[in-house]
């Protein structure tokens, strides 16, 4: 249990890390730590592991496919996944010792190729806040599992997908709800968190959907929201939704393809892209990456935060969907050769240079990081493995691994870390392994 003293501690680091970040606090718990960047205010963490891997607390078998990560808040860990017969998501609470809590069903999932769940669970006071693969927003009282309300966005606002359905983790403040449903309607949407009444709409880019969680920033004494569709990024008046700036000026691919790469899967025009990152936000600064060989962009914000120009462009660390983190001016993550490999980087952060391309030895390839006390946490979605890596810019300096075998279909939940634990989940499997 955490101590009020580590409360306090846990309470003032993230604080100092949203003052340093620049970043406006979207909620206290959810999607990839507290300011969605994959940082975790965490110290006192272990700096290497047994050749087994860190101790294993309990392990469950029972939270469903998906691909969401869970929530840990008050003694309690939230996750979404599965039904039996896969025909629902289901919301599902469990004790901090693995015991499951309830379970209830909520939506229905996208109903064509990878349906499992994808949304993080968005916890602020009482209330958990999901977006079904079907566009379903979805308000949960956390200490029953009831349903308080549930709008169906994605038939209310007509949303625009791709391939893969509806992929976002709720972005909650102010008492708003924020939805990205794109297409001819609008382009995002703010919800009432006590009601699900609309709040205000976005004006249409005509965009099609992205795969992409929004963050909200807060830079020279102004606040935005910053997300993606499909074709564009955009920056949002988070008080009216007014879209203040967008970007979409993409390159085609200008170099051949990277080997085991092959040419037909490389992207050709803007309609084609898939935005599957949240953006990183620091000092006026925007960056984003689409994998597919679109590559990694730098924007710069103006004074006013109204237009956004192109600082750099790195065709290196050209991320797939496994994010990246930020540490000392460093950006670290793997890239897209193809849909089975990649690469682990370091990139320079104001001038876009790559500082190490690197492969994961043993057939290990691209996954999703996050970042605790000086340290990677690097999640290979091929086969499982689990690296602690040093924030070394020199080199990919792995310290420890370890592989995890239970659960099925690929490895794409991101890791989260609380009070000393470490959460991994592979489909249906969640454990939890003593890292302090």
């Amino acid at each position: 249990m955490r101590s009020d003293k580590n409360l306090k501690s846990y309470t003032m680091i993230a604080l100092m890390s949203l003052t340093f970040a620049g970043l406006t606090a979207q909620t206290s718990y959810g999607w990839r730590g507290l300011h969605r960047d994959g940082i975790y205010p965490e110290t006192g963490l272990l700096k290497t592991w047994p050749a087994e891997g860190p101790t294993l607390l309990w392990e469950t078998l029972d939270v469903g496919k998906g691909y969401s990560s869970p929530t840990v808040v008050d003694e309690k860990i939230y996750i979404t996944g599965m039904n039996e017969d896969e025909t629902k998501e289901i919301f599902s609470a469990y004790t901090l010792d693995g015991k499951r809590i309830y379970s209830v069903e909520y939506s229905t999932p996208w109903d064509d190729s990878y349906p499992e769940t994808r949304t993080t669970p968005t916890i602020t006071g009482n209330r958990a806040y999901l977006i079904s693969g079907s566009g379903e927003i979805v308000c949960i009282n956390i200490a029953d599992g009831s349903m308080v309300w549930k709008v169906n966005g994605g038939r209310i606002f007509a949303r625009k997908t791709g391939n893969w359905g509806t992929s976002e983790c709720p972005l909650v403040f102010d008492n708003k709800v924020i939805y990205t449903p794109a297409g001819d309607q609008t382009t995002m949407v703010a919800l009432n968190a006590q009601t699900g009444e609309t709040v205000w709409k976005s004006e249409t880019l005509r965009d099609e959907g992205a795969y992409v969680s929004p963050i909200l920033v807060t830079w020279n004494g102004k606040r935005q929201i910053i997300g993606s569709t499909g074709i564009s990024v955009i920056g949002v008046n988070p008080e009216t939704g007014h879209i203040e700036w967008s970007f979409r000026d993409w390159d085609k691919p200008s170099r051949p393809p990277r080997p085991g790469q092959p040419a037909s899967n490389r992207a050709a025009a803007p309609e084609s892209k898939i935005a599957p990152n949240t953006p990183i936000f620091k000092d006026g600064r925007v960056f984003f990456s689409q994998g597919y060989d679109v590559g990694g962009y730098m924007l710069q914000l103006n004074e006013a935060m109204t237009a956004a120009t192109l600082l750099w462009k790195t065709e290196d660390l050209d991320t797939h969907h496994g994010h990246q983190v930020l540490l000392n001016g460093i950006l670290y993550g793997s890239n897209w050769i193809n849909n089975n490999q990649g690469n682990w980087l370091a990139v320079d952060w104001n001038t876009g240079k790559t500082l190490y391309n690197t492969a994961w030895s043993g057939g290990k390839g691209k996954g999703s990081i996050i970042a605790a006390d000086g340290m990677l946490y690097c999640y290979d979605e091929r086969r499982g493995a689990v690296g602690l890596v040093k924030a070394n810019p020199a080199r990919f300096d792995i310290v420890s691994e370890f592989r995890i075998t239970k659960g099925e279909g690929p490895y794409w939940a991101h890791p989260v870390i609380d009070n000393g634990v470490l959460y991994l989940r592979h489909g249906n499997f969640l454990g939890a392994y003593k890292i302090k």
